[in-house]
């Protein structure tokens, strides 16, 4: 079992303990979600295929508080704001905007991007330095601002 199932599992266990229940039904969804893939491929994940499947929670979260907020439903976005905050918590902590734009930075620097053309080669860099720790949705948009 990778070390971040054995963590989640570990805090559903606290949860439980602690009647907490918000937190017991968001760590119950990451749970369920991290063993469906597991069924699904047949096979055991290892820690960056588990992150794979929480950064998939977290968008989704986040699309979700979109719309929600969009149509007015502020009970719905309630829910869903602390849903997102629990499953935050095994997310790697998070590069600052500045950090992120001297990633990006650096990496125009070192392909020698120069069009819009080269914005492919940049994201297939960057994901694999900012995979988990940023925004690749921001990254997109700030590379796009350098190169345009």
């Amino acid at each position: 079992m990778s070390k971040l199932k054995q963590l989640i599992t570990d805090d559903m266990k606290l949860a439980m303990k602690a009647q907490d229940k918000p937190a017991l039904k968001a760590i119950r969804m990451i749970l369920g979600a991290i063993k469906q893939k597991e069924i699904d491929e047949r096979i055991d994940l290892d820690d960056n295929q588990v992150m794979a499947v929480i950064q998939k929670m977290v968008k989704q979260r986040k699309d979700s508080i979109s719309q929600f907020s969009d149509a007015g439903r502020t009970d719905l976005v309630e829910v869903e704001e602390a849903e997102l905050l629990i499953i935050n918590n095994y997310m790697p902590t998070q590069l600052s905007d500045d950090e992120i734009e001297a990633a990006v930075v650096k990496a125009i620097s070192d392909t020698g991007a120069d069009s819009m053309k080269d914005m492919g080669k940049l994201m297939g860099i960057l994901k694999g330095q900012l995979d988990g720790k940023a925004d690749m949705g921001q990254v997109s948009q700030l590379i796009k601002s350098k190169l345009s």
